[in-house]
């Protein structure tokens, strides 16, 4: 038997995005809309782990979870500064987030999905990058014959600008992040992000 088989692979590490990224890749899917706590992973085991509460009023409206093998670090932060003329902006040190729109209920995450991004936010956190790319599943009935984020109706673009501009309040309290979405951008510009998140992954991990 070959002894990888013997190991779960690490989610962030051990899967490929695919051959075909940007265009296409493969996303790993943290929390879903059924979920009412969020969940992350882990970033030392790999598995998933309760990150907080949800507000009832911010379910994440499709599935939600990160690209594997990429950072938002150094490039990601750079491209952000070329974009909004901004300084001391860099990544916020966790994978590329996605946001997948589908068609069919799935009810569990820890999953992976074949996406394909149409466009993105650009998500600043304090002085951080934290963008969101926002992609369609593969082959799905509805979603799947989008190309490009300008394709999609104006209310599912605000029900997602809504989710990510409320998602990091915390229940019960008065504290708000200082977070913005600065841009809604296009496929093209999505390639990019992702494009940089990767090779902020392989700066990190092999000094390349």
């Amino acid at each position: 038997m070959d002894q990888n088989l013997k190991y779960k692979s690490h989610p962030w590490h051990g899967i490929e995005p695919g051959d075909k990224t940007p265009e296409i890749l493969t996303a790993f899917i943290e929390i879903v809309p059924t979920d009412t706590v969020k969940y992350e992973i882990d970033k030392k085991s790999g598995w998933l782990k309760v990150d907080r509460p949800q507000l009832f009023s911010n379910i994440v409206p499709a599935l939600y979870g990160f690209i594997p093998q990429t950072l938002c670090d150094i490039e990601v932060g750079k491209f952000c500064m070329e974009k909004t003329g901004r300084k001391n902006i860099i990544g916020d040190q966790d994978p590329m987030d996605i946001l997948v729109l589908e068609e069919k209920s799935i009810q569990n995450g820890g999953i992976l999905v074949q996406a394909i991004p149409i466009g993105g936010f650009r998500m600043i956190d304090g002085d951080q990058a934290d963008d969101k790319i926002i992609a369609v599943m593969k082959g799905d009935a509805i979603y799947g014959n989008y190309h490009d984020i300008s394709e999609l109706n104006e209310s599912i673009i605000n029900r997602l600008r809504h989710y990510f501009l409320t998602y990091k309040d915390m229940p019960g309290t008065n504290e708000k992040r200082q977070v913005e979405i600065s841009a809604v951008y296009g496929r093209e510009e999505a390639y990019e992000v992702i494009r940089r998140s990767l090779t902020d992954y392989k700066n990190r991990f092999y000094g390349v």
